[in-house]
């Protein structure tokens, strides 16, 4: 049985929310666009569901939902599009310089 879903809702104004819920993907969605919780996504209603994933352990759950909300908008949009291969070159750390600019690829 599986234990938790990590799943991706784009806002009414085109943001995203990541969110983590133990119960059927199909209820919390229901629940986000009832406006039935305070938070990011009752004032952005409706939200539609763009992404999600199961996992059978909720520490991999809450793992990967902190991993995707530190992610930037492309990256996000890389993953709902399945585009998997360009995941890796969408990453970077804050912390260290854009090499690429020095390169003379500042793209």
């Amino acid at each position: 049985m599986l234990d938790a879903t990590v799943y991706i809702l784009r806002c009414a104004d085109g943001s995203y929310y990541t969110g983590l819920t133990k119960q059927p993907i199909e209820s919390r969605l229901w629940e986000h666009n009832a406006g039935i919780c305070d938070g990011y996504t009752k004032k952005r209603r409706p939200v539609e569901l763009v992404f999600s994933e199961s996992h059978d352990r909720m520490l991999d759950a809450i793992a990967r939902e902190k991993q995707i909300k530190g992610w930037s908008r492309a990256k996000k949009e890389a993953l709902i599009a399945h585009r998997y291969h360009c995941l890796p070159a969408l990453s970077h750390n804050e912390n260290e310089p854009d090499t690429r600019r020095w390169l003379g690829r500042g793209d």
